[in-house]
């Protein structure tokens, strides 16, 4: 049974109250992606309707593993959404399905190229810091006519 999926014309006027937890399955990961989720999601909504909308408040509560875009390690993130807030449209169906939307909501919120020092669980440097910022000295190295400067580049031009 979807805790998330109920009849508009069945809400009580004072909305109704959801608490509780969903596996780690329903965020919908693949395998293959450098985001899992490692914990249940944990849930504790208040859903009311405002004519032609449902409104949703309350809290959310996940952690996910993700992958480090520098040195490819995992590190844990967790997604704490205290003041959780949305407002979805009420279609000319009777059944809501509020699902898609708590989903999206939570993984939107992931950062788009995780560091491990933007991990919020344990607190860590990222093991391959300083190992790619390139310095003046060895880019001039690496590029011949680096230290002959812009204009000089663009005098040979004429």
């Amino acid at each position: 049974m979807n805790p998330f999926q109920f009849d508009v014309r069945n809400l009580p006027d004072d909305g109704k109250h959801l608490t509780g937890s969903q596996p780690a399955s329903f965020f919908l990961l693949p395998e293959t992606d450098s985001a899992r989720a490692e914990t249940p999601l944990s849930y504790d909504l208040t859903i009311l309707r405002d004519d032609d909308d449902i409104i949703i408040t309350g809290k959310l509560d996940a952690t996910f593993s993700l992958e480090c875009g520098r040195c490819l390690e995992r590190f844990p993130f967790r997604i704490e959404m205290s003041d959780y807030q949305s407002e979805v449209p009420i279609e000319k169906e009777t059944t809501i399905d509020l699902t898609d939307t708590i989903r999206e909501d939570i993984l939107l919120t992931l950062p788009n190229f995780p560091r491990c020092e933007d991990g919020n669980v344990d607190l860590r440097d990222c093991p391959a810091e300083g190992r790619f910022n390139a310095t003046e000295s060895s880019m001039a190295q690496e590029m011949p006519g680096a230290n002959d400067g812009v204009w000089n580049a663009l005098d040979k031009l004429k």
